[in-house]
């Protein structure tokens, strides 16, 4: 029951603040003496929902006292019909002059109490029999104008009531937006039709002229407002004179009766004929059209005239508008004009602009229309003129995620309902929302659009917000969408490039340079077999991949490993999101696969990693301490053993790839992967040392042993590769109570816990702890006391021991006695008074076989990074004999650094700057160049690729052009190498 009046209320409870609001009460019957008539309550409050309450009365005063014979019918229908009270009182108390109208012919009201309102297909009718007498004839001139101005605005009433009803009523549904466009258009089409039946009257119709009506525009996509110019166009065919007259006609005459009529998106605009052959239009849009008018031809639509010639032109114009996106720059203009229109946009305007400002509908509209342009060449589903249809096919077929279509519809149709509700108060067109600080018209345009009150806030307030919102929303959307570079690339595929399943597709990618175009076919028909939602996506995205996979060393295969991770990640929700909304991630992406083997087989299983593909920061700006930290807190958290070390698996495998997509991709310099490495494996270390002692604690009831992990070459010196193994020796020391021997059994047991659950097998690289560093190698004890290291070292130690020990570092466990060891063995790797003449050149002796016994049968010593000439030996070697010499004496030398050893030697002093720079630059590119191979090849190897795409993909990583020949890449690192080997001549010989 709705809202029912109270005895002694005051008017101003249901809103009446005019002077004239009681007597006219009064009057009508529906207030006494002691206030309001209870059967008049249901009157009162739909009069109290208005936008205008006092509006709304006054101009049912007026009608009132036009026709006072009349009045008791239309109380008793007010009282008693609820859909007709909705009907009548929200036009009142909306719109000043559908108010006048209803006023100045009192039987206009009688329109709205009819059960059901004029069917959309009766328009034609009713305006046509508006301009034909009894008798059969058309008016013309002014008669003509009145009788169709009359009968198309007592429609548009209709239409309006219908659409605001529900706002006085609660118990009437709203009408959707898109049936009072579509009903608005019906009348607008049926209003061009008749027009051009006066038309034909008052200039003679002839059979030598035919005229076609081209609806452009809102018109064209069944979008209008209540008060739009209608743009059309117009074809003639026969004598073009009488067709032009037939067309100015019919503009002048719907112009004064109806709406404007604009055929300024005609061929040469306003200074161009107003009436063209079929012909003529085809020379134009063939030879002179601009990128724009394509984009107005989308929402072309023959609505009046001859249907047949209608539908030529259609026909015509359709191929042009559904390949232009084919045109140079063809993304580049659209944005360029949008960008043009906004700045038309006063300054002081431009955030209550509706239709042109920053987040308004030409937003919505441009961001839709770009996207139909370029991938609806091939898809027909995305052809409609409707902005709402075309955006719910994007979505559907994911060219816009489904999110995204329901936000941008959502706020397309709020922006399309408060500039309807502009438009309607005064018949006036107008997209400027009121000044944020006028208050009366906000809160009468909240209630016109239904906003009320919320959480303390006014109508006004609420509505503020909700505008704000939504043109937020809509400018994020569309410069997500209408900037997103995929577009400029999806625009350069050829149209025919799209239909990836034909024979001429096996043709253009071999072209490309697929190897074998009948298995990359395969690959895309298993990508896009189907209707899904995931086979449309990739329908779009591949065009362009193909190209992109193109341009890598190996596009087979980079198309494999894209076929391999997209089925990998089917079910992972945002994977193709992902790819079609971020362009530098299916740029990088294809980059990645198309070079290397290692990164598909890690992404699959790290998928979280490809997210961070178009952000530069969250791939290659993470501080490698952070990085372990965090790894060491999550593997921390795990309840046992295997738990831990699963869960340091899966975090190590996550910044291996992320490390290795930087590298690759140039983000991140030779040293700093080195480190990032290290950090990763040292923190796996501690993890798993961690939860071993944990569980060893447990089963002896408690612990026995202090352990520190002495990390030794590569891992000691911050320095290792993607498939290096740890180097590690164990150093134990008894707690109080424990002997040494159960401290080395205690400790033994945790040692061989961790290498035997780190070296399971797996998919990763492998993560071997190697010990063979220790003392006596294989045959000695696992760990040893710190006093049975240094027994052994003061007893047994060699020369090259010394030389291992150069690197060491403490990694993990016990960190205090990790630096007595290290304080310990100082002496044994800083000599005093340096390195004698006999272990200098044993040095040389051991250095001189392991070259000649370790480097491979049939390996190329000037492409070997390892054992090579001027390779990582070579300089590492150079620098450790010169810090077992030297570096007693030169506490900067006393470092694991590679590379801060020998920058060192130049700064003291020890060798030559330009040497040293040699040595470093070698020493730095067998480093990267060793990466980079496992990285191609997706497995460890010394030795660089002399040929083919595997060498192809290492030059490409270093800088090298698709162009260039990549053997000039092994000619540069042969005679940086050899620079290099002369210095290690020099420094390590001494010849």
């Amino acid at each position: 029951m709705a809202d029912r009046a109270r005895p002694g209320a005051s008017a101003a409870r249901y809103g009446f603040t005019e002077r004239g609001a009681q007597e006219a009460l009064r009057t009508t019957g529906w207030w006494n003496d002691v206030g309001p008539d209870p059967e008049a309550g249901d009157v009162l409050a739909a009069l109290a929902r208005t936008p205008d309450p006092n509006l709304a009365l006054l101009t049912v005063e007026r009608i009132r006292n036009a026709d006072e014979s009349a009045w008791p019918e239309l109380d008793a229908a007010l009282r008693t019909d609820f859909q007709f009270r909705a009907r009548l009182l929200s036009v009142l108390g909306y719109s000043t002059v559908l108010g006048d109208l209803v006023v100045s012919d009192p039987g206009w009201w009688h329109r709205l109490a009819v059960p059901t309102l004029t069917p959309v297909r009766e328009y034609d009718a009713r305006l046509a029999d508006a301009v034909t007498t009894d008798d059969g004839t058309v008016l013309t001139g002014t008669a003509a104008v009145r009788a169709l101005r009359a009968t198309y605005r007592g429609l548009l009433l209709e239409i309006a009531a219908s659409d605001l009803a529900h706002v006085v009523e609660p118990k009437l549904e709203e009408v959707p937006l898109g049936e009072i466009t579509g009903a608005l258009t019906a009348l607008a089409e049926a209003a061009l039709r008749t027009g051009l039946l006066v038309a034909e009257h008052e200039v003679g119709h002839s059979a030598d002229a035919t005229l076609a009506v081209i609806a452009m525009g809102k018109c064209g996509a069944r979008e209008l407002n209540y008060v739009s110019d209608v743009d059309v166009v117009f074809v003639g065919e026969g004598d073009i004179g009488i067709a032009t007259r037939l067309a100015s006609t019919l503009m002048r005459v719907v112009s004064q009766a109806c709406f404007e009529v604009d055929a300024a998106l005609r061929p040469e605009g306003k200074t161009g004929a107003l009436v063209r052959s079929l012909e003529s239009h085809e020379a134009y849009y063939t030879r002179w059209a601009r990128t724009w008018e394509f984009q107005a031809l989308l929402k072309a639509r023959p609505v009046a005239g001859d249907v047949e010639l209608g539908r030529r032109y259609a026909e015509l114009v359709a191929p042009m508008v559904w390949s232009a996106a084919e045109r140079e720059d063809f993304v580049a203009d659209v944005q360029r004009m949008r960008r043009r229109v906004e700045r038309h946009v006063p300054a002081d305007l431009a955030d209550r602009e509706l239709k042109l400002g920053r987040g308004g509908l030409r937003d919505v509209e441009f961001a839709v229309q770009l996207l139909q342009l370029v991938h609806g060449r091939a898809d027909t589903t995305l052809r409609s003129p409707s902005t709402v249809d075309a955006l719910e096919a994007l979505g559907a077929g994911g060219y816009v995620g489904r999110a995204d279509a329901a936000e941008l519809r959502e706020s397309y149709e709020f922006l399309r309902t408060v500039e309807h509700r502009l438009q309607l108060r005064g018949l006036r067109r107008t997209h400027l929302f009121p000044e944020f600080d006028d208050v009366e018209q906000l809160r009468w345009l909240a209630r016109a659009s239904g906003v009320r009150p919320s959480r303390g806030r006014a109508e006004s307030e609420v509505l503020t917000a909700e505008f704000r919102r939504h043109a937020r929303r809509v400018r994020r959307l569309h410069e997500k969408l209408f900037y997103r570079p995929l577009l400029e690339a999806v625009s350069k595929v050829p149209t025919a490039a799209l239909r990836l399943t034909t024979q001429q597709a096996a043709s253009r990618l071999a072209a490309l340079g697929y190897l074998a175009p009948d298995g990359a076919l395969r690959h895309i028909r298993a990508l896009t077999a189907g209707v899904s939602r995931r086979a449309a996506i990739q329908q779009t995205l591949l065009p362009v991949l193909l190209d992109l996979f193109a341009d890598t060393p190996d596009p087979d295969g980079g198309l494999l490993a894209y076929r391999r991770v997209s089925e990998a990640l089917a079910e992972t929700p945002w994977y193709l999101r992902v790819l079609r909304d971020e362009a530098a991630v299916v740029e990088r992406l294809a980059m990645l696969l198309g070079t290397s083997k290692l990164v598909p087989d890690l992404l699959v299983r790290a998928p979280e990693v490809l997210q961070r593909l178009g952000d530069r920061d969250a791939l290659a700006g993470r501080d490698p301490e952070e990085v372990a930290r965090s790894l060491r807190a999550a593997a921390g958290r795990q309840p046992d053993m295997e738990a831990t070390v699963v869960a340091a698996r899966s975090l190590r495998r996550h910044e291996l790839l992320r490390v290795a997509c930087a590298d690759l991709l140039g983000l991140l310099d030779v040293s700093s992967v080195c480190v990032a490495l290290s950090s990763i494996w040292t923190a796996v270390l501690q993890a798993a040392l961690a939860a071993a002692l944990r569980r060893k604690a447990e089963e002896a009831g408690g612990e026995r042993a202090r352990i520190a992990v002495i990390g030794m070459g590569r891992l000691g010196g911050e320095e290792l590769g993607y498939g290096s193994d740890a180097d590690v020796m164990f150093v134990c020391e008894p707690v109080a109570g424990a002997s040494d021997s159960e401290a080395v059994r205690f400790a033994t047991a945790v040692a061989e816990s961790v290498r035997s659950a780190l070296g399971a097998p797996s998919q990763d690289p492998p993560l071997v702890v190697d010990t063979e560093l220790r003392p006596e190698g294989r045959s000695g004890p696992l760990v040893r006391t710190l006093d049975s290291y240094l027994a052994y070292y003061a007893r047994w130690g060699e020369v090259w021991e010394a030389q291992a020990l150069l690197r060491a570092r403490v990694v993990a466990g016990d960190a205090e006695l990790g630096e007595r060891f290290l304080e310990a063995i100082a002496p044994l790797r800083y000599p005093a008074g340096g390195l004698d003449a006999a272990k200098t050149r044993q040095i040389r002796r051991i250095k001189a076989r392991v070259e000649t016994e370790r480097l491979p049968k049939g390996a190329d010593p000037t492409t070997h990074t390892k054992l090579g000439r001027g390779g990582l030996a070579d300089v590492e070697w150079t620098a450790q004999l010169m810090q077992l010499r030297y570096a007693h004496d030169v506490p900067e030398l006393r470092t694991t650094s590679t590379s801060g050893a020998l920058r060192t030697l130049a700064d003291v002093g020890l060798a030559d700057r330009e040497d040293v720079n040699s040595l470093v630059r070698a020493w730095e590119l067998a480093t990267r160049a060793r990466n980079v191979t496992m990285l191609v090849r997706g497995k460890s190897s010394d030795q660089l690729p002399a040929s083919g795409r595997e060498l192809a993909a290492v030059a490409r990583v270093f800088g090298a052009s698709a162009d260039d020949d990549p053997g000039e890449f092994l000619d540069t690192y042969r005679r940086v190498t050899r620079r290099a080997h002369a210095v290690v001549q020099r420094l390590f010989y001494e010849s």
